[in-house]
């Protein structure tokens, strides 16, 4: 009687490891996707939150330029402010922040004469429900692909 294992028997136990190992990875990736899309909409979240306090402080919210950037930092609140910068009135200690660091991908646009917006940003899930919800909840007609919004209430 022979001891072992036969050839084919190797090559059938090495493709269902294959195989496992592939599913493996792939749920693997999906979950960092999703804890990533999941950080981004916590971010717009938290954005919202401070645009609302700026709303309550100046009863506008800030406008935005060509980038899409919100402009309402700097000494005189006319300055970009930059991505994964500080959200701030002034220049000194004592001028209101209204959030410390400002997620570095996102859009936002100015809507109604400053008492609206829009902020948007590109997830990597396609199978996210709220890429559609947050289209409909913000009224966007036309919404772009895997984009998540947030809107003024």
């Amino acid at each position: 009687m022979k001891k072992g294992f036969t050839l084919i028997e190797l090559l059938v136990a090495m493709a269902i490891i294959g195989v496992l190992a592939t599913l493996v990875l792939a749920n693997l990736s999906d979950a960092r996707a999703r804890a990533r899309d999941s950080k981004r909409k916590s971010e717009l979240t938290a954005l919202k939150t401070s645009l609302r306090l700026y709303y309550n402080d100046n009863q506008t919210y800030p406008t935005n330029n060509a980038s899409n950037e919100i402009v309402a930092c700097g000494a005189a609140g006319n300055e970009a402010c930059p991505a994964e910068g500080e959200f701030s009135l002034g220049i000194s200690p004592d001028d209101t922040v209204y959030m410390k660091q400002l997620p570095d991908e996102y859009a936002y646009t100015q809507q109604d004469s400053g008492q609206g917006f829009l902020l948007s940003v590109v997830l990597e899930n396609a199978s996210d429900p709220d890429l559609t919800t947050s289209a409909a909840a913000c009224g966007v007609a036309s919404p772009a692909s895997l984009t998540y919004y947030v809107c003024a209430d």
